[in-house]
């Protein structure tokens, strides 16, 4: 073959292998494009420091700082069942709810706390400060005993708090603080149809039964149990079906975040009905929503200023509460 043609070959060769790469290229972008187009539009949620940048030296608030973070990631190994400091709660960890310890944009992150507390909450009619509500964590999600104010480890979870939130002007509520709110649907939420869901996206970490998954050295749970006695309570937020539905829409099944929701709403109110109908602790809430008014529209425990069953207030539908209360 003369050095002409085999000069052409390669040039065709490479020809090629350009066209074919700038094709390729193309359809990657515009994939790439696609999928940044379903993305919210507002993508400026808060995302907590990581715990690396913990300042791990001999000043007293510096341990006091990883000490906090070791409380809220590892609740159990502390103050769980087996606890190396006591025995007060139900061996989730605080991180089961407040995700990545606190920092996770939608998973109930501390973004807000230090900013906006004391502030008046009205399940207690009072202003609370952030001692109070880690309390109710406490006392609810965790089934548990109220720490000691001055205690080590309630000091330590208020320095980890402040730490995470001191940057933020105080009064100001960051976005991806707390829960999304998710649309509601136009039907009451379905326990039947959640179970159908719930084995087919959260049976592999919680388990058919719903009691999660422990550690080799049962000291902790890797994956919490979602009802049964070592849940969280009826007095816990989570246990109004909103909450749950706009938890598990944004961060389940575990690793989804809220850009690529795996769950449609239909399926995360329908789960979060299954869950919250299975047994769990009670706890007292005689003294809860003094101001009957002010009760959530969810919350599943009369009694309530409208004619509206308790089945309602806890499953839905929910436009017809909301719309009383607007008239």
């Amino acid at each position: 073959m003369k050095k002409a043609q085999l000069y052409f070959l390669l040039f065709l060769l490479i020809a090629f292998v350009t066209f074919y790469w700038m094709s390729k290229s193309n359809q990657l972008l515009k994939e790439a494009e696609a999928d940044l187009a379903k993305l919210p539009k507002d993508s400026t949620a808060w995302v907590g420091p990581s715990f690396y940048q913990i300042p791990k030296n001999a000043r007293t608030d510096g341990m006091y700082i990883w000490y906090g973070y070791e409380l809220i990631a590892h609740t159990s190994k502390y103050l769980g069942p087996k606890g190396i400091v006591s025995q007060s709660t139900n061996g989730m960890n605080c991180q089961n709810c407040h995700l990545e310890a606190g920092t996770k944009p939608w998973g109930l992150n501390y973004g807000a706390v230090f900013s906006t507390y004391p502030k008046f909450r009205a399940r207690s009619g009072t202003i609370e400060s952030i001692y109070k509500r880690v309390n109710d964590c406490f006392e609810r999600s965790l089934n548990g005993k109220a720490l000691d104010t001055n205690s080590k480890e309630m000091q330590s979870i208020y320095a980890y708090i402040k730490w995470l939130g001191e940057s933020i002007p105080k009064g100001t509520k960051v976005k991806g603080s707390g829960i999304e709110s998710i649309a509601f649907i136009d039907e009451p939420a379905n326990p039947k149809k959640g179970i159908i869901a719930f084995q087919q996206q959260c049976v592999s970490c919680h388990g058919a039964d719903g009691q999660g998954k422990m550690n080799p050295q049962t000291s902790m749970y890797e994956y919490p149990p979602l009802w049964g006695s070592h849940s969280y309570n009826d007095g816990a937020g989570l246990y109004q079906i909103s909450k749950l539905a706009g938890f598990i829409k944004n961060n389940m099944p575990n690793s989804v975040n809220y850009h690529k929701p795996t769950l449609t709403n239909q399926e995360a109110w329908d789960i979060a009905a299954y869950i919250n109908s299975q047994p769990r602790p009670h706890i007292d809430k005689s003294k809860d929503w003094p101001a009957i008014a002010s009760k959530p529209f969810d919350y599943p425990t009369g009694p309530y200023l409208d004619s509206f069953s308790e089945y309602q207030h806890k499953f839905g539908p929910f436009k017809p509460i909301q719309l009383f209360y607007k008239k």
